[in-house]
């Protein structure tokens, strides 16, 4: 299996509307990539860094969990410019991406 990341840096002046997020842009993520073979999502909300009182890097981190790769580069491939133009509706942070294999 396979989850990719998406990281929205905790960056000065950086917005993010996690209304939207879940409600609407994860749920455009279900409709689209579920059929395609995403397993599941997970959102995570930044609250702080490893410091006491440090600021958490990221406001946000949002998980796709896959079968294999190339499911996730179909569906990618299919529908990620309709989900990469929904991102200025709840960010104006630019959008990390990380694939990883999920070893344990």
């Amino acid at each position: 299996m396979i989850r990719v990341t998406v990281s929205y840096a905790n960056t000065p002046g950086g917005k993010f509307d996690f209304d939207y997020y879940l409600n609407k842009h994860m749920k455009l993520v279900h409709d689209k990539f579920g059929p395609m073979g995403l397993v599941k999502t997970e959102v995570e909300k930044g609250l702080a860094g490893g410091a006491p009182g440090a600021p958490a890097p990221y406001v946000a981190l949002g998980h796709m969990v896959f079968n294999s790769i190339e499911d996730f580069l179909k569906a990618n491939e299919a529908h990620g410019g309709e989900l990469g133009a929904d991102v200025p509706n709840f960010t104006n942070i630019e959008p990390q991406f990380q694939v990883s294999e999920i070893v344990a």
